[in-house]
């Protein structure tokens, strides 16, 4: 009974955090400006940091499988149709609106929640599989999404939509730091001391200040518009998603700790990408809102036993 208790009690100090960071802004004595500056620190130095140090040094071993990779993103690909055959039969919502709906049930706040959770749950030699994911994560579902919606409004693809997402990728600070320290650990090249322990000391500050800008984000959704749809999102989020992803990773003969550090990531709650692709795309802005709200949540209770059961 304790080994299946222990994760709950290894991520409740995170979901303490993340509490923290939901009161902050309620009460007022916090703006909403604060809360953007912080997570644009957050996204833009800290995380970078961290996984910069992380992919750069040589001491750990990062082993990265392809299997990993067509495990999780082949997961996705399932997760979303079904999800948009689901929610255009069941709550009547057109292509674009569908796409959105699928893309709620499988975009996880895998940088902010992914890596801490992690590190909690499975160590650091976990963290090769995760940062393996994050290269491809969020251009891969951005391409899934414009295409979709391409498809949906005009009945064509655009190679122009899938370049423009790639450099918009490709330049962001965090995937930007993995491919940088990834290239100074294949190259061989040390990072001198006057810049690795600063970077080492901002990289500390990452998973904490992350979570508490989950709670301040939180804080800035309701859940009464739309939340028959938000519900229906987290459904699909956290318990299809996750399911799909451990079939998966059995089929695709995975390890136990790549099984279990890719169902994390798939048992996560659903990712503000998808509240900006739903700006974006001008759909479903209310019931994606709602459904991080309840994704959060429930993930407190959802996400440890995804692991636990993930390891069999």
């Amino acid at each position: 009974m304790s080994a299946v208790l222990q994760p709950f009690g290894a991520l409740a100090p995170y979901f303490v955090l993340v509490l923290i960071g939901y009161v902050l802004a309620v009460s007022g004595s916090w703006p909403r400006a604060v809360s953007d500056a912080l997570a644009a620190f957050v996204f833009g130095v800290a995380i970078p940091a961290f996984l910069f140090g992380l992919m750069s040094d040589p001491a750990r071993v990062l082993a990265g499988d392809a299997r990993v990779v067509l495990a999780f993103f082949g997961a996705c690909v399932i997760t979303f149709l079904v999800a948009r055959l689901v929610s255009g039969r069941l709550y009547r919502l057109d292509g674009v609106q569908q796409t959105v709906f699928g893309l709620g049930g499988i975009f996880s706040n895998n940088v902010l929640l992914g890596i801490p959770f992690a590190k909690a749950l499975l160590g650091e030699s976990a963290l090769g599989p995760i940062a393996l994911v994050l290269v491809f994560n969020t251009l891969a579902l951005w391409t899934l999404a414009t295409v979709s919606v391409e498809w949906a409004r005009h009945g064509e693809l655009s190679a122009r939509g899938f370049l423009k997402t790639a450099r918009k990728v490709v330049t962001t600070p965090v995937i930007a730091a993995i491919l940088a320290g990834s290239a100074v650990r294949k190259l061989g090249l040390g990072v001198p001391f006057l810049i690795g322990e600063p970077l080492r000391m901002i990289g500390h500050a990452a998973a904490p200040l992350a979570l508490i800008v989950v709670g301040m984000g939180l804080a800035e959704y309701g859940v009464r518009d739309g939340w028959r749809q938000g519900v229906g999102i987290t459904a699909v989020k956290l318990v299809l998603q996750p399911l799909v992803v451990y079939v998966m990773a059995r089929m695709f003969g995975l390890s136990p700790l790549e099984t279990q550090a890719i169902v994390l990531l798939g048992s996560l709650a659903v990712g503000v990408n998808v509240y900006m692709m739903a700006r974006q795309f001008d759909a479903l802005q209310a019931p994606v809102a709602s459904s991080m709200v309840f994704s959060t949540v429930v993930s407190a209770l959802t996400t440890p036993l995804a692991v636990v059961l993930a390891a069999y």
